[in-house]
């Protein structure tokens, strides 16, 4: 079975940058639109922006519009997450999933691929 291992993350201050990584275990990865995952302490996990299998749309969420973007080399089985003036909220455990586009939003396709470990990112100063 596919696998996603993400990595990446770590203590940065606001206004601050990381950029986080996924990984893909197989090239079957480069069929699938992948998505990145938020989940903050006590909160659901939520969507944070998503591509197309060969790159060619990306959606994100209005929170994070203008500061991330997505990116992806099949290639490299990889797909990045580059963060940009990190904010206090973007504080959360990051998660890449395979995902297929729904009425405008990625839905998780954890039937093709488990959650991974997960990356955490704290934005604090």
């Amino acid at each position: 079975q596919l696998q996603l291992v993400e990595s990446g993350g770590g203590l940065v201050q606001p206004g601050g940058s990381l950029r986080l990584t996924c990984v893909a275990s197989e090239f079957s990865f480069s069929n699938y639109a992948i998505g990145w995952f938020r989940q903050a302490p006590g909160k659901e996990r939520e969507g944070v922006s998503c591509i197309g299998s060969r790159g060619g749309w990306t959606n994100y969420a209005d929170s994070v519009k203008g500061r991330f973007t997505i990116s992806r080399v099949n290639y490299h089985k990889t797909v990045y997450l580059q963060m940009n003036d990190l904010k206090p909220e973007d504080t959360a455990v990051y998660y890449c999933a395979i995902s297929t586009p729904r009425s405008g939003v990625c839905v998780p396709r954890t039937d093709l691929a488990p959650w991974g470990q997960g990356t955490e990112v704290t934005v604090s100063s």
